[in-house]
């Protein structure tokens, strides 16, 4: 546990270098506003927070840069962000898409960095499902959802249907689920497994995978994100070209933005994700800024800032706070 002497040097030193980019030394610190400390006292308590893991040395000099163990420190105690006015830009109620686009900008463009909008969930819906056998151990599953969609996805039960069974089947899941969300007939399904007849049962599983399936893929697309030619003026991704090119991909896989959205989603108020300190964030030098947006009361998607580890957090905080509220707002309030 820190006392307040070495918190107050660790948040000193964490704003420092949020603001220069430059591994602060003792020398820095001791001129540092409200650090009433000498230069033998600073290094003192930094060798101690090198000990614990929340600064370290990144190279023969005597300046420290904060870990990501130091900045998820800072971020959960430290930081002291209030709700300012800001001048951002409203978001009129229109079509959601144009909304979300419209929030993409506003969010790249007050953080300089990237923005990134999940937009609002679809529910898992469908109106119908068929079961086509094409050859032994191999089906045709197509899903037709409330608005005429049709998905199609061949998959490999471990057993053998005759045509005959499968239509039974889906006349079977068709007259009892439909219209329920994908979530709703999992959880039925749960709990009626044992009361249906095995052919049933193991085709309603095969087909709430794939129907899953199909919509986690349908919404990949759904990840609109503004900015990212703005890490591009980021010294810290600017100098190594490894970084930068391992940020892009990132943003190429929409999939694992979306896992990684979606975990934002199961939290409330804005979260903070520091980078390399869990699966979460798997690049050391990304963090993300997120928060949930809703439409009338039910939170629907996530939106957030994705930048440099050594971001100004606080400024962050509020940009993510202030637009996922215009977000909701616009949404919920249109025509």
């Amino acid at each position: 546990m820190l006392d307040d002497r070495a918190k107050l040097l660790l948040k000193t030193l964490v704003e420092r270098y949020i603001a220069d980019g430059q591994p602060v030394g003792s020398r820095t610190l001791s001129r540092a506003p409200g650090l009433d400390l000498s230069p033998a006292t600073i290094r003192n308590v930094m060798s101690d927070l090198e000990a614990l893991g929340l600064i370290a040395s990144p190279h023969t000099s005597a300046g420290r840069i904060p870990t990501h163990r130091g900045y998820r420190l800072f971020v959960d105690t430290m930081l002291t962000a209030q709700r300012e006015q800001m001048s951002t830009p409203s978001l009129a109620p229109d079509q959601p898409q144009k909304v979300i686009a419209n929030a993409a900008n506003i969010l790249s463009n007050l953080s300089q960095f990237v923005g990134v909008v999940m937009a609002p969930r679809r529910a898992s819906v469908f109106k119908q499902i068929e079961f086509l056998r094409l050859s032994e151990n191999r089906l045709l599953v197509i899903i037709v959802s409330p608005d005429g969609d049709v998905q199609n996805r061949v998959i490999f039960p471990e057993a053998d249907y005759s045509q005959s069974q499968l239509v039974e089947a889906s006349n079977y899941i068709n007259a009892h689920y439909a219209g329920l969300t994908i979530e709703q007939v999992r959880d039925r399904l749960q709990s009626e497994v044992e009361k249906l007849r095995g052919e049933i049962a193991a085709l309603m599983q095969a087909a709430v995978q794939v129907s899953s399936e199909v919509l986690t893929e349908a919404q990949e697309d759904d990840v609109v994100i503004s900015g990212e030619r703005n890490l591009l003026a980021v010294t810290d991704f600017s100098s190594d070209m490894g970084q930068l090119r391992r940020a892009f991909e990132l943003f190429e896989q929409k999939a694992q933005l979306m896992r990684l959205l979606d975990v934002s989603s199961k939290a409330e108020g804005v979260r903070i994700f520091i980078g390399g300190e869990s699966q979460v964030v798997p690049f050391e030098e990304l963090s993300i800024v997120s928060a949930n947006y809703e439409v009338d009361g039910q939170v629907v998607g996530t939106l957030g800032v994705i930048g440099p580890t050594r971001m100004p957090y606080e400024r962050m905080i509020q940009i993510v706070d202030i637009t996922s509220r215009l977000v909701s707002n616009a949404l919920s309030h249109r025509k």
